[in-house]
């Protein structure tokens, strides 16, 4: 049997340093524990996720679950529903997170913190007590209602709307979207912008040539955060879009415990994976793409 030995060589004036045999080896072994909590709470539920979904509820392997999901429009429906409501979350914390995020940048270290608290605040309470905070701001006495019942102007019907949940998912995943901004604008060279106004470029050459494309990596986090959390998205939804607004984690609960059908839950479970991370993979390569390219026109 072949042993790893410790070898003494010399290695520089007379110095003896020890080499020792292949060093995969510890950090195999120090990331063993790791490895191990993955593979059994991850890997190991996503494969019984997917042998369950090509299983009838007799047991017998069909591919019928597969098909009663992508031959019913309204099955199709509600995945396209599901993604859109993902993109214009995605899209609504983008549009006011970077502008935040790109505030929070230039300030002292001081306000930073109290507005890091600020924006970390919502975290520490529950997403049920938040939904039904925004289910009274935007109920018909909220509010929203009253504001608008100042001008003369009648409150629209918002709740159990898509508007009501974009807007409920939006503040829960805001944080999401502003903590890997900052982080990326950080990084940024602050001597940057500062040498290329002194070569004749405005404000907005100096945003759109330099701090978007470097903070591309930070966009790119955000939004695949955002938008992963979002599709699989159960009590917010629920909450605020009511019986009228189906999504499709909305379906998996009901296929679970309703109708007891656990073959077409994990079916319908393992489609939302697999196409969120085939739009998920897409877009990381367009926005690298860009983002390499030093510009978003």
């Amino acid at each position: 049997m072949q042993m790893a030995t410790a070898t003494r060589v010399v290695d520089g004036p007379g110095i003896l340093t020890a080499q020792r045999g292949p060093r995969w080896r510890t950090g195999l072994l120090l990331a063993a524990p790791a490895i191990a909590a993955c593979a059994l709470l991850f890997v190991a539920p996503l494969f019984t996720l997917v042998f369950n979904s090509f299983r009838t509820q007799q047991g017998d392997l069909t591919l019928a679950n597969y098909v009663r999901f992508l031959g019913d429009p309204f099955y199709r429906d509600v995945l396209w529903h599901t993604l859109w409501i993902g993109v214009l979350t995605t899209a609504g914390c983008l549009v006011l997170g970077y502008p935040f995020a790109l505030y929070l940048r230039g300030r002292s270290p001081r306000v930073r913190n109290y507005l890091s608290l600020i924006l970390l605040s919502p975290l520490l309470i529950s997403m049920v007590i938040r939904a039904y905070g925004w289910l009274v701001v935007l109920g018909p006495n909220g509010p929203v209602a009253g504001l608008l019942g100042l001008f003369g102007i009648a409150p629209p019907n918002l709740l159990y709307t898509d508007t009501a949940v974009v807007i409920g998912m939006v503040h829960v995943m805001f944080a999401y979207m502003v903590l890997p901004l900052i982080g990326s604008l950080d990084r940024i060279d602050p001597t940057l912008v500062p040498a290329a106004k002194g070569l004749g470029a405005n404000a907005w050459t100096c945003f759109w040539r330099i701090t978007l494309p470097l903070s591309a990596p930070g966009m790119l986090a955000g939004s695949l955060i955002v938008f992963s959390l979002t599709v699989s998205s159960f009590v917010t939804p629920a909450i605020l879009g009511g019986p009228t607004v189906k999504l499709m984690p909305y379906f998996v609960y009901t296929e679970a415990t309703n109708t007891l059908d656990w073959s077409y839950a994990a079916a319908i479970g393992f489609i939302l994976i697999v196409v969120t991370t085939l739009l998920v993979a897409v877009y990381s390569r367009l926005l690298r793409g860009r983002g390499a390219k030093g510009t978003f026109a």
